[in-house]
């Protein structure tokens, strides 16, 4: 959409400046005294306030970016005159295909258009495009532009600004905002890949090794002693399941079983560390009060949750999934091991190996979940559960008293 000529009377007072194009005082602020604010959505409402400060009727702003998540397809972040803290939303994979992405301004951006405004003062027309500009104007906004924001190696995200003053943006104006964008396009660059960085490591390491390796936490050997609750968990008969299951019906069979066992853990505040094939080691450290109990309510939901999906397998003619916890309480050492050139962050030590014997010993007992003695004198839930007496556990000396749900 070509942007039609703009009138530049009722401009506001303080603001014949902008009719030279002086956007310099923003680009400056924008390119060295923004250095120490982590935030992109907190420079984007500081820019906005700037730009009233300035003269420039700007009355809404958004920031839409694409991100690199499991869940999220993109982010988008507005701001209305007077806020003080950006609203930020996420948008879910498949946004793309509803009527409301497909009639919107953005998909004219990203469609091919490199510009686009819109006149919505009824004057201009009472029939508009998309739904989006029949919103602002009744909120009361008078214009709408729209830009791409580059970012390198062809990445482009969106910003756009409207205006609710009498007339809309000047001709001056539109120059005022288009030469901010490059400088903006720098600065929020940086801070997109610092917050997809740390979206990766939050997805592939867990939110709180995602912090340590942050931090610095990246050579070899380097760690903590962490007193922790630890559970193990483990599918049954998956090898089977491998074999006979088509690809597909196997990753949605992993993948529904690992989202019934890890959304309780991460719900009461485990850390999933590793997923290993069809198992998973997570931790609930002990620096929480309630950690026993938070490991307790995560696999109590994480059983409900296997249970309906079961009865979803069933339905599809496949058999119930088994599964094996093992959970045990003790110091970890918590950090980065392996090779030269590939670490991993995990935990190892004496008390995860009495955790991966009980989940071992489940298949021998035939009982889901086991519990070291330890763990349930931590967590004072002795009369909820079962004692199974002494069992020798592989590799330990002495046999340890076990219980069960």
């Amino acid at each position: 959409m070509q942007i039609p000529s703009s009138a530049t009377s009722g401009l506001r007072p303080g603001s014949a400046d902008l009719l030279a194009g002086d956007s310099s005082g923003i680009i400056d602020w924008l390119m060295t005294e923004t250095r120490d604010e982590r935030f992109i959505d907190n420079i984007f409402v500081e820019m906005c306030d700037k730009l009233i400060e300035a003269g420039v009727p700007v009355s809404r702003g958004t920031l839409h970016f694409r991100i690199l998540h499991p869940q999220w397809l993109g982010a988008r972040i507005l701001w209305l005159k007077g806020m003080k803290e950006a609203d930020i939303r996420t948008f879910g994979y498949g946004v793309e295909d509803t009527a409301q992405y497909r009639n919107s301004p953005i998909n004219e951006l990203n469609s091919g258009a490199t510009v686009v405004r819109q006149r919505l003062e009824p004057a201009f027309g009472d029939a508009l495009p998309y739904p989006l500009y029949d919103e602002l104007r009744a909120e009361g906004h008078t214009d709408y532009v729209a830009w791409h924001l580059k970012h390198t190696l062809g990445k482009q995200h969106i910003i756009t600004f409207a205006s609710d003053r009498p007339g809309g943006f000047s001709d001056a104006e539109i120059g005022f905002l288009a030469d901010l964008l490059p400088a903006f396009a720098l600065v929020s660059e940086i801070r997109l890949k610092n917050r997809l960085a740390r979206t990766l490591l939050e997805t592939y390491v867990g939110p709180h090794a995602s912090e340590q390796i942050l931090a610095g936490a990246t050579t070899r050997g380097s760690g903590v002693t962490v007193s922790a609750a630890i559970l193990i968990c483990d599918l049954r008969d998956f090898t089977a399941i491998s074999d006979m299951w088509p690809r597909d019906d196997v990753i949605e069979l992993l993948n529904g079983y690992f989202d019934a066992m890890s959304e309780p853990i991460q719900r009461h505040g485990g850390e999933i560390l590793k997923f290993m094939g069809d198992g998973l080691l997570a931790i609930f450290p002990l620096s929480s009060a309630s950690a026993c109990h938070d490991l307790l309510k995560a696999i109590r939901e994480g059983q409900a949750a296997m249970m309906a999906l079961n009865e979803e397998n069933l339905k599809k003619g496949h058999a119930p999934l088994g599964y094996g916890i093992g959970v045990h309480v003790g110091d970890v050492m918590y950090g980065n091991i392996g090779s030269r050139s590939r670490l991993d962050f995990t935990v190892i030590g004496p008390a995860v190996n009495i955790a991966s014997r009980l989940e071992a010993l489940t298949k021998e007992l035939k009982r889901p979940v086991l519990l070291s003695r330890a763990f349930v004198e931590a967590a004072g839930c002795q009369a909820e559960l079962e004692n199974l007496g002494l069992h020798a556990l592989r590799g330990l000396g002495e046999p340890i008293d076990v219980f069960a749900f």
